[in-house]
């Protein structure tokens, strides 16, 4: 028995994980095997340098796993936002919360046509829950562990605490949707106040390699003493400082309310 409820919560959606699909795992590793061995070849022109950074490019899937799982958990974070807001209104309409929980679903189905977004799916589990006879306050904390949002856990304790003390649950719901509602308001300022310094962070950290291929091109002979004896050391130096800049100019743009 306990082998079936540890197998059926594992087969539930998790949101601290990303499963990359095949497509998604090859178009990575080879972006990132193309563009290392493109670098090797731009620095160094020598086959076994181009070899070296291609093995280091096939560590990207793992970054880009990252930059995936945070987009989302972003976009779960947006969807459960605008589930509050059609719970809340069913919640003033009358309807009791079970009901209004099903209510967002369909709700959210108009919002979002022809795609069964994360809180469509998590509004199904609940609702087949409920179905079964399983409380929903129990239903909701199980959604709070697995996405373990700080939205969401918040929500989930202030509703369980309200169900148990007979809190006003209208007020619980209309006060949650609007806090993250003005988080996520403030965050898409600040993006926008950002939005200008991201490009030029990107053109910053392009201009570099785009110069140097320029160079190759145009004045090879000028070049050939970076390819070999000590102009391969300063390569060395130089493309190690570009990317400890890139990666100094990345942590500063990642802006996190």
């Amino acid at each position: 028995m306990e082998q079936t409820s540890h197998r059926s919560e594992m087969s539930l959606p998790q949101y601290t994980v990303y499963v990359m699909s095949r497509k998604e795992r090859l178009f990575a590793l080879c972006a990132g095997v193309s563009v290392m061995a493109g670098i090797g070849c731009l620095f160094y022109q020598h086959w076994l340098a181009m070899m070296v950074l291609a093995v280091v490019g096939t560590c990207y899937p793992r970054i880009r796993r990252v930059t995936l799982l945070e987009r989302k958990r972003s976009q779960l974070t947006q969807q459960f936002k605008q589930a509050l807001y059609s719970i809340s209104s069913s919640l003033s309409a009358g309807r009791s919360m079970e009901n209004a929980f099903r209510e967002a679903r369909h709700d959210l189905k108009l919002l979002y046509p022809g795609t069964e977004v994360d809180v469509i799916r998590e509004l199904h589990i609940i609702s087949m829950r409920m179905e079964n006879g399983e409380p929903i306050e129990q239903a909701i904390m199980d959604f709070s562990r697995r996405a373990e949002q700080d939205d969401i856990s918040n929500f989930a304790d202030v509703f369980v605490t309200c169900k148990r003390t007979g809190g006003d649950l209208i007020e619980v719901v209309r006060r949650t949707s609007s806090v993250i509602g003005e988080k996520m308001d403030i965050m898409q300022e600040i993006e926008v106040l950002i939005a200008q310094k991201k490009l030029e962070m990107k053109a910053m950290i392009a201009a570099p390699f785009l110069f140097l291929a320029f160079l190759n091109l145009t004045s090879p002979d000028f070049m050939a003493a970076l390819y070999e004896g000590v102009g391969r050391v300063i390569a060395t130096a130089a493309l190690a400082l570009l990317m400890l800049g890139a990666w100094l100019i990345q942590k500063m743009m990642n802006i996190r309310v």
